[in-house]
């Protein structure tokens, strides 16, 4: 008998009541199973076993009589079972002769090419990946020049004294200190800098809530309603 192929890329699901396997794919590891072919061996021990069970008081067990046939034409008879699944799934698979990878025939073998999309990309395939992956990235580029249109930075006061904040988050809400635009000393509720003698900026309240900034006169949090005590 020949060698028996597909050494590596299959599962073995033979019981001993018979023989079924299953084969996969080395690139897409879709698995193709097969027919399940009853053991003549195996159903003859079940019947031994049963034998046994009843006559106890025989020299041996039916059963281990039915083990010694096992490993005497078991491995005979398991290897032509798995000869016959190697023929029954052998149409549905290909072998690449430049990586030596076992592919399904369906989905992973290039026909026109004799090898694996792998080895061998289908052009048709390659294509229109190809168109996808270019419109998707023309359209990121027109994105980010459609956004650099945009002036999203007009009204922002960028002067050497200007302070952007960001808003206070949940977690943080301790009162920010108020400090001098020019000099950076505290303030407090000072209306000129002890240091420099700047105007101080105008005195704010912050919501202890939120963390939202408010004018000094005001009675109620613009963001969350909060009021001021």
């Amino acid at each position: 008998m020949s060698l028996i192929q597909f050494t590596r890329n299959y599962d073995d699901l033979s019981t001993d009541r018979g023989y079924q396997f299953k084969f996969y794919c080395d690139k897409c590891g879709n698995g193709y199973m097969t027919h399940f072919e009853t053991s003549v061996l195996g159903m003859a021990q079940s019947v031994l076993n049963a034998a046994g069970n009843i006559f106890t008081s025989i020299g041996y067990r039916a059963g281990n009589a039915a083990m010694e046939v096992q490993r005497a034409i078991g491995g005979k008879a398991h290897d032509a079972a798995l000869a016959e699944a190697v023929e029954e799934a052998g149409p549905s698979f290909r072998q690449c002769t430049k990586c030596g990878r076992w592919v399904c025939k369906e989905v992973c073998w290039n026909d026109q090419a004799n090898l694996c999309e792998e080895c061998a990309p289908d052009f048709a395939e390659s294509l229109a990946a190809s168109q996808a992956q270019t419109k998707t990235e023309a359209a990121r580029r027109q994105l980010e020049e459609k956004a650099a249109e945009q002036k999203y930075a007009a009204e922002v006061d960028i002067s050497a004294g200007a302070v952007l904040a960001a808003q206070t988050a949940a977690t943080n809400l301790q009162t920010a200190k108020r400090l001098c635009t020019k000099c950076g000393c505290e303030l407090g509720t000072a209306k000129f800098c002890p240091e420099c003698g700047k105007q101080a900026p105008e005195v704010q309240h912050f919501c202890t809530q939120c963390g939202t900034a408010a004018a000094s006169k005001a009675k109620f949090c613009p963001e969350c309603g909060n009021k001021f005590a």
